[in-house]
Formats: C-alpha cells, sequence, structure tokens
C-alpha cells in the first residue's frame, strides 16, 4: 500500500506500507487518503464489529474525493484489510515521522467521524482513537478537543477551545482564535479540495462552540 504525505521539510513524499508496519521508500505523491486505508480498518475492527454504517460513511468520503471508478479499488483493498491484523503502532509511527501535523489531525478526525458513524463510540474504538492518537502524535489538548466535537458533554464547548470553564471573555476569544487559526482548511497543506471540506467541519464546530460559550456567559 503506498502512503503519500508532507514530509517535515515540506516536501512531497510516499512510501509503501504493508500491515505489519514495514516500509519502503518510494518517490513522490499526493494522495493521502491512501495513508488512511490500514487505520480505518483497525478502527472498524475495533468493537468486533464492522456496521454498513461505517462502510457507507467510508464509501461516500472516498467517491466524494476519488470518483466512483477509484473509491471501488479502495473499497476492495479496504475490505482485504480488514480481514487483516495489522501492527497499528508501526504504521502509526511511519505516519508520524513522515505526515505534517495538520494532516495527522486531519487523519484522527476523519477516524472519529467513521467511529461514530453508528451514532456512538464504543470504549473500544475509544482507546484505539487514544492509541492512534498517541502515537501519531497529537497533543492532549487537540485530542481532547477532537474527543468533543463528537462525545457531547456539558463542558464540551470549552474543552474543543482548551479553555477552562471560568475562563474570561478576553481569555476565550484569544483561544478561539488561535484554534480557529489552526483548524481553518487552509492551514492544511497537502490536502486536495474535496478534503480540505471535509476539513471545515471542524472549522465550523469551533466557532459554534465561541458562539455557545458567549451565550452562556451573555457576552456579546
Amino acid at each position: 500500500m503506498y502512503i503519500d504525505y508532507i514530509s517535515k521539510d515540506g516536501s512531497a513524499a510516499s512510501e509503501t506500507i504493508d500491515p505489519r508496519g514495514n516500509s519502503n521508500p518510494t518517490g513522490t505523491g499526493s494522495d493521502f487518503s491512501m495513508s488512511l486505508l490500514i487505520l480505518i480498518a483497525t478502527i472498524m475492527n475495533a468493537d468486533g464489529v464492522t456496521m454498513k454504517s461505517e462502510l457507507d460513511l467510508v464509501k461516500r468520503m472516498l467517491v466524494r474525493t476519488y470518483g466512483e471508478v477509484k473509491a471501488k479499488q479502495m473499497l476492495l483493498m479496504l475490505r482485504e484489510l480488514i480481514k487483516q491484523k495489522h501492527d497499528v503502532i508501526s504504521v502509526c509511527r511511519q505516519i508520524r515521522l513522515r505526515m505534517a501535523y495538520s494532516q495527522r489531525l486531519e487523519l484522527l478526525h476523519v477516524l472519529f467521524r467513521i467511529s461514530r458513524a453508528d451514532g456512538n463510540i464504543s470504549p473500544e474504538e475509544m482507546q484505539l482513537l487514544n492509541t492512534i492518537g498517541v502515537h501519531i502524535g497529537i497533543t492532549t489538548p487537540d485530542f481532547m478537543s477532537l474527543r468533543a466535537m463528537f462525545v457531547h458533554s456539558p463542558d464540551s464547548d470549552f474543552t474543543i477551545l482548551d479553555v477552562a470553564t471560568t475562563a474570561s471573555e478576553e481569555e476565550v476569544k484569544k483561544a478561539y482564535r488561535k484554534m480557529a487559526m489552526r483548524f481553518h482548511p487552509d492551514k492544511l497543506q497537502g490536502l486536495g479540495e474535496d478534503e480540505k471540506k471535509a476539513a471545515e467541519e471542524k472549522f465550523v464546530r469551533v466557532q459554534k462552540a465561541y458562539e455557545n460559550i458567549k451565550r452562556r456567559k451573555g457576552w456579546k
């Protein structure tokens, strides 16, 4: 399987990754979503049941990004990967070394979306998401922010912005600006236009969290 990425120095590159975690550098490329397939397969197997809702979500994502023909090929590959065991930690470590942080963050966001495709993220799926987040190098605040977008709690909006519930208006505003800049689709180097559109979901959720906090606090 080919995994394409933007390296830390900003150049495009790709390599072959197999389910055991072995790799072989191969040159250049630009196919971001291929890097998801092993992790998607692992997430779909996390609770021991592959849900039709999960497959449908993945199919829609691939068709939107690559078109019917290529999506069909990728789905066939995914179905084979679902049947296999994967050294997910080794794969994550390779991704961490070779992908820009913004791409790794978007990758984890997509995995959260797939996990909640059936309306609920199981404990097994959450544990695996946490493991993936750690090993691809996602910071704890960023992981908790993504988690809060999918797992609701009374303080979810504050967690999304990474601020305390007692934060001042200025602190919340500063956090919002920082998070909005981080999650803005234009900041995601190496992603295609369709992938940037998918990334807008995070950006919109950050905006919503900010508006919710302002209403809750009575700020204008």
